[in-house]
Parts: structure tokens; sequence; C-alpha cells
């Protein structure tokens, strides 16, 4: 049994062993897109620890027997499900194997505590019917083998949140279908980060690109936590045709104490956009290629790195919402000729100086 898969091996055999978000990332990197390094813990490792655990059946029973239409029987039905799998003990071999890859990706990086983020990863998710966003836990700025082993496990337990088991129970997906791979990824330290979508999710406009931007780490903006700058931009031109600057009150960014943390945006910085118009189109042809890829509309994460601000992926996802809706000359303005004679029509809005 492969344990681990690195994200710049991926081969499309190993789609069922990694989940949604880990076969995204791999895939990403296999289309030459920027996307930080790390490795996947294979769904197969979470199916031989219930086995080896003995609990199957016990999870099984007690996803069957909840409720989605009561908050009381999702909850109990979790709180045993997630002390289960948490009480579960890693074996050696497989603790062996994330430390040495863990080792491994500290000595490419040069820092040997490299930070990384330990990211769940079911089998379920980031499919064109259901996306499963946010329903399953991410860890940040994860430092040491050991805590990278323990993290493996929090994330298998977060299977079984609330959220995940009322939407699986919603849109279902039986418990003995589903898996959790685990990808641990070298972090960013972003100076701003969001969301991009390759349409309009107002009206599902398939010529324009939706940007929502905060300062920070992305979890403010996929949380809902704060209000984001949002910026369209025309797919075949490249023009910014439209900007909303929000009063950004709220960032994650790292803390003295090395951890991750929501603290109130400096005054001075709430209504000041936290994109160049450089940044903003760096951000658009990184989305308009992944859709290129998958050839359908995308929702991405992306994050600028370092002090120059590159901007790298950090998932990539099918759209759900718009996606599966027919597509109409009214609400898609999908030809080149179209989308650049609206955008000539309609100039670009720029920002008064200094005002937003």
């Amino acid at each position: 049994m492969a344990q681990i898969l690195w994200f710049e091996n991926y081969q499309l055999a190993d789609a069922p062993l990694l989940g949604g978000k880990n076969t995204a990332l791999g895939t990403l990197l296999g289309a030459g897109l920027p996307v930080p390094p790390g490795f996947a813990v294979s769904a197969d490792c979470y199916r031989k620890a219930l086995a080896d655990g003995g609990i199957g059946g016990q999870l099984d029973a007690l996803i069957e027997a909840a409720d989605p239409h009561d908050p009381a029987s999702v909850a109990a039905a979790g709180a045993r499900a997630r002390a289960l799998v948490g009480s579960l003990v890693i074996e050696a071999g497989l603790a062996g194997a994330i430390r040495a890859a863990y080792a491994q990706l500290c000595e490419r990086s040069g820092d040997g505590d490299v930070p990384v983020a330990v990211r769940s990863s079911a089998t379920c998710e980031d499919q064109p019917d259901a996306s499963f966003a946010g329903e399953h836990d991410t860890y940040l700025w994860v430092r040491g083998a050991d805590s990278v082993v323990g993290h493996v496990l929090r994330c298998w337990a977060s299977l079984f949140t609330d959220r995940g088991i009322a939407y699986r129970l919603e849109r279902g997906y039986g418990r003995a279908s589903v898996a959790m791979s685990v990808g641990v990824q070298q972090m960013v330290r972003p100076r701003a980060a969001g969301v991009a979508f390759t349409l309009n999710p107002l009206n599902g406009d398939r010529s324009q690109i939706a940007i929502d931007a905060s300062w920070g780490f992305g979890e403010a903006v996929v949380s809902g936590e704060v209000t984001p700058d949002n910026f369209l931009v025309d797919k075949v031109m490249g023009t910014i045709t439209r900007r909303t600057i929000s009063a950004k009150t709220l960032e994650y960014k790292l803390t003295d104490s090395d951890a991750v943390t929501a603290v109130p945006v400096d005054a001075d910085r709430q209504s000041v956009p936290c994109l160049t118009d450089d940044e903003i189109q760096a951000v658009a042809r990184l989305a308009r290629r992944a859709e290129k890829h998958y050839r359908c509309p995308q929702d991405v994460e992306w994050a600028l790195d370092g002090p120059a601000g590159d901007v790298v992926l950090l998932q990539s996802r099918p759209e759900t919402v718009w996606s599966r809706r027919p597509r109409s000359a009214a609400a898609c303005t999908a030809d080149p000729i179209t989308s650049m004679v609206q955008t000539l029509l309609r100039p670009t809005h720029r920002l008064p100086e200094g005002g937003c």
C-alpha cells in the first residue's frame, strides 16, 4: 500500500487515494501552475486504521442513526464519532513514513522545522455536484514531525464534523464509501489572499473572473468573517471592469507565538485595496489557466507568497452553482468578440487618487 504520495508525482490513478483537495493540488502542479510543495497521506491509511481499531461498524451505526434534519442528533453522532477516531493510535510504520516525508520537505525548503498546513482531503469532496468546502478541518502553521503526525489524526476525525455528517447525509454519500486523505503542504506567509471564480457568481457570466481578496491568510474570506475587496476582470481582455473596496476589519496573520490568529486590521489599511492592478491581473491569469486545464468553471483559492508577492494556488475545485444551470445568452456572454465589445463599451472604473 502506498502510504505517502508527493503532489509532484501525482498520476491520474492516484485520485481515489488522495481525495478532492489533494488530487487538485497534484493536478495543478502537473499542469505547470504554482503550488506550494507537499505530500499526501493516502486514504487507504485511514481505512486501515479504522479496520485495525475495529471501529468501522460503530461509525457506520452512528451515522446511519443520525437524522440530518435534527441538529442535536447530528451533533451527538459527530461527537461520538470524532472521539472514536481520535482514540486511534497511528501505527508505527505510517508514523515513521510521515516523519520521513516531513524531514524531506524540511530538507528541500532549507528549514529544519518548516511550517506546514495539514489539510483534510475527503474522497467525496470537490465533486461537480457537491464541493464540501469548509466541512472538514485544516490546521495552519504546524511545525515538527510529531505535531504533523498528531494533526493527521485530527484531520481523520474531522471527517465527522457536524456539518460534514449533515451534508453527506443530505447528498446521499454513505459513510462506508467515504475516507480521508490528508495533505501536508509547505506554508506560505501571504500579505493578501482570497478566492477567485472563473465566472461571475452573481449572474453566471462566464466572460468574467470574480476575485475576492483580503489582508493576511485567506481564512477570513473563506469563513465569511470579513467583507473582502471584490474585483471583476474581463476574461478575454484582462481589464479590470469593476472594483468594490470594503472595510476589512479583521485578518489572520502569524503572531509572535508562532500561531495563525485573527487580529484587527490597522485603521489605515482597512479601506485600502489589498491588491494592486498587476496582482489582480496575475490572480485572474492563474485562475483562467486552471479553468482551461479543467475545461469547466473553477473556484480557486490563492495567496500572494513572500516579499515579492508571487501568486500561488492553494486549491481549485469545480464551481457548483452556475455550472449546473443551462447556459443562456442573457446570463453568459462566452464568445470573445462579444466580450471585447462589451469591454470597449464599458470603460474600466478606476479609483480616484488616494480613495476607494
